[in-house]
């Protein structure tokens, strides 16, 4: 099992960025906290809006909106897991997430390569999602396994089937990837199991995750509802990820996206605790700037680093695992 070294504990001379204060985390929550109790999040699933009924969420049926007293959000808090176990198919390659320890993944997900071979960029295929597994699997600086490309030459209505046939058996590794909905979800968990040896074997030790994104500002399509669910489901952890655009999809302030960004990364975690208190929850980001001359997203900015740093100090506020952006 690998615990990576501590980041910015002082006894080991560690490095910290401090981007806001206690007392400025604080009043960000606080912030949160009003926007999900008065203004609420777009679940466009009917199954997720009565898990959050049932849960104490207030839900407004024809707008499809639910909001979320103070009490509901901060039991979810207090019931997600700090310490994640991230298995291996090699225990040797085990990752835990923990406070105040920090690891590395490839970025994903890209759409087109440059070919090895013939120099031309083209369509990235089943092939590609294959070779940048084992690509990952040699590189020890990566600690898992994000799916890097897709396989664009399955079929669409699968093709999360065949991108999982693809990496899984090409790293020992554990592995992230977005599914697509809740039921190639469900059929991915039962791939995995296969790999593990049954479903008691993939709960006692989980060799893949899975991600998801809302929509910003402040909505879940029903795939990103499934996914929560059918992972809280199974034991395996999501990573709800905000792609949120400051200055686009998000308030041009760091403060401001950063509510927005909480508020819709804690509504998923509410949902997620709702299917079943105590499930494996990742706090994610992707969030950066718009650049405004472009209209496009300032991937490797300054923006996107402090961004992506103030991700990481609200997720240790809350005790929850991150999952940032390179800067």
């Amino acid at each position: 099992m690998k615990r990576s070294l501590p980041a910015g504990k002082k006894p080991n001379g560690g490095l910290s960025f401090q981007v806001f204060t206690e007392d400025e985390l604080n009043d960000i929550h606080l912030a949160t906290l009003d926007v999900l109790e008065n203004t609420g999040l777009r679940f466009d699933d009917e199954e997720a809006l009565e898990v959050l009924d049932g849960g104490g969420a207030m839900i407004d049926r024809e707008s499809r909106v639910a909001k979320f007293p103070s009490r509901v959000v901060e039991d979810a808090i207090e019931s997600a897991p700090s310490t994640i176990l991230l298995a291996g198919r090699n225990p040797r390659h085990d990752f835990v997430l923990e406070p105040d320890r920090v690891g590395f993944t490839n970025f994903g997900e890209g759409l087109f390569i440059n070919d090895p071979y013939t120099g031309k960029l083209r369509e990235t295929t089943k092939a590609d999602v294959a070779s940048s597994a084992l690509v990952v699997d040699y590189l020890s600086e990566i600690d898992v396994y994000e799916r890097a490309v897709g396989a664009a030459d399955a079929p669409h209505q699968t093709v999360q089937l065949h991108n999982a046939e693809a990496w899984m058996p090409n790293t020992s590794k554990h592995g992230f990837m977005g599914s697509g909905n809740g039921y190639l979800t469900r059929k991915i968990v039962d791939m995995a199991a296969a790999i593990a040896g049954g479903r008691d074997e993939l709960q006692q030790r989980p060799i893949v995750s899975f991600i998801t994104c809302p929509v910003s500002p402040l909505q879940f399509i029903q795939d990103s509802c499934e996914i929560i669910m059918e992972s809280a489901r199974a034991d395996l952890a999501v990573n709800v990820l905000s792609m949120a655009m400051a200055g686009g999809s998000s308030p041009v302030t760091l403060a401001g996206t950063l509510v927005e960004h909480n508020a819709e990364v804690l509504s998923g975690l509410v949902l997620s605790q709702c299917t079943r208190k105590g499930a494996k929850f990742i706090y994610g980001s992707s969030t950066t700037a718009m650049d405004l001359r472009f209209a496009s997203a300032s991937v490797g900015s300054p923006e996107c680093g402090l961004i992506s740093a103030s991700v990481a100090e609200m997720s240790t506020f809350y005790g929850i695992p991150s999952w940032v952006a390179g800067g």
